[in-house]
């Protein structure tokens, strides 16, 4: 019983204890961008800094930088900037594995997880879900003999690690559910089920058994009876 307890509260306690040290870091983090201006000009309140001053000062900062950047000559720096990081040992490393990822995520059009897919994997007979990334083009596509999607497979419980497939487009099913809905489904290690909608079309296509992955063909209608057939 004792033992019974303490894992309800530690459920109930564990996601919030997370999210408000999630969010002191984020916040202790941010606030400590008024460290960048001088002591001397910092802006106090009873010769104590003021709270959350540091992060109004983040957004601002990341407002200002995004504006500068949009315009051509923004443009020209962020350029001269990515060229200087790349050359850095080590950093410029980091820096470009960090840039292509931040990227496709972060940019206005980017197409990074932009829709939820079903695929055989790892082997035929064994489904995953996926995130449909991109379509494939230039010299991979040239030497495919049909058309080709990148799809990301991320692990579980931990989705930053995954396999990236060159797939068919014939060998995967569009799902119904958001990206969000997904990445829940995976991260809980399928324990957070999509909607009975969706967790339905899972199972069917799951238990279907066919190699493609293609939705079965509609049955046809049934003939109804015709009125002008005067016979029997």
């Amino acid at each position: 019983m004792i033992k019974k307890y303490l894992l309800a509260g530690l459920l109930v306690w564990a996601p919030m204890g997370i999210t408000i040290w999630v969010l002191h870091f984020l916040v202790s983090t941010l606030d400590a961008t008024s460290h960048l201006i001088p002591e001397a000009f910092r802006p106090t309140w009873n010769g104590m800094q003021i709270p959350g001053f540091g992060v109004l000062l983040s957004f601002v900062l990341l407002f200002v930088t995004g504006a500068v950047a949009s315009n051509v000559f923004g443009k020209q720096i962020t350029r001269v900037w990515d060229s200087m990081m790349h050359r850095i040992p080590v950093v410029g490393g980091i820096y470009k594995s960090v840039k292509q990822l931040t990227d496709p995520v972060l940019s206005e059009n980017g197409q990074a997880f932009s829709k939820a897919v079903l695929i055989e994997f790892p082997h035929p007979g064994l489904h995953s879900v996926a995130f449909l990334t991109n379509t494939v083009d230039g010299e991979l596509r040239a030497r495919l003999s049909e058309d080709h999607v990148a799809v990301y497979i991320p692990t579980t419980p931990n989705p930053t690690g995954g396999y990236m497939l060159l797939v068919p487009k014939t060998k995967l099913v569009e799902l119904d559910m958001t990206v969000d809905q997904a990445l829940k489904y995976i991260i809980s290690m399928g324990v957070a089920a999509p909607p009975a909608a969706l967790n339905g079309e899972l199972a069917r296509w799951a238990a279907s058994g066919q190699s493609t992955l293609m939705p079965a063909p509609l049955p046809p209608p049934t003939p109804g009876p015709n009125p002008g057939n005067t016979n029997a």
